[in-house]
């Protein structure tokens, strides 16, 4: 069984209501907004840290 990222996006800091904007990963619209304030969706995010996970320095 392989670990899955599973990012916790309840708090309104992660929704942005002044629209939509295309997501940095696949493009399409999206009003949620990474730690960063990067548009992106929650399950992209977490199949991008999935698909590179934090080398042993990074963490």
């Amino acid at each position: 069984m392989t670990a899955v990222a599973l990012l916790d996006w309840r708090s309104a800091d992660h929704f942005d209501a002044s629209g939509d904007k295309p997501c940095v990963l696949c493009e399409k619209p999206t009003p949620l907004r990474s730690d960063n304030g990067k548009p992106v969706h929650k399950v992209c995010a977490e199949e991008w840290i999935d698909a590179h996970p934090a080398k042993e320095d990074e963490r």
